[in-house]
């Protein structure tokens, strides 16, 4: 997977997202196994239509159905605004796009919220809040849950509330 063309793409195309799921814990606590890019973008026509031209040139693959599968990139304008998640392939990784997310409400204040960062190789992005990750992880049903992750979102959001000379 390369993380880093993909949010580089999205970057050189302006789509407002936030980098949510375990690529963005990766890259803020610590080493998970995880197969894919989870992106929240704002629900707006205007960033739908420059993530649909993202993903195009990420030749990400899509279909409602087996039957349907293939380049985004041949779908007319307006695709994204058919469903609200999309499990999508392409040759960089798999890529997951959010249009709403459970557990938090409105975008834009998840967006203020959220915390910038790099990758390892110097990529911009701008990921999930530690307390907008535990609320995900939290809305999901308790066997869905992944507990050391809550654990260690938890033991982040304590010292950050405490602060570091706290203990």
């Amino acid at each position: 997977m390369n993380v880093d063309h993909i949010l580089g793409t999205l970057n050189a195309h302006r789509v407002d997202y936030l980098l949510i799921g375990g690529v963005n814990f990766l890259l803020r606590h610590s080493l998970v196994l995880t197969y894919d890019v989870d992106l929240w973008i704002e629900d707006t026509p205007e960033n739908r239509d420059r993530c649909e031209r993202a993903l195009a040139e990420l030749e990400a693959e899509w279909g409602a159905s087996e039957e349907d599968w293939g380049p985004v990139a041949a779908r007319g304008a307006g695709w994204l605004a058919s469903q609200t998640l999309f499990c999508l392939t392409s040759p960089h990784g798999a890529i997951d796009v959010f249009r709403f997310v459970k557990g938090l409400g409105d975008w834009a204040a998840a967006r203020f919220r959220a915390q910038p960062g790099k990758t390892a190789a110097g990529t911009a992005f701008v990921g999930l809040s530690d307390h907008d990750m535990l609320a995900c992880q939290l809305a999901l049903p308790e066997s869905e849950r992944k507990q050391a992750r809550i654990q260690t979102l938890k033991q982040a959001i304590a010292k950050m509330d405490h602060g570091p000379d706290d203990g």
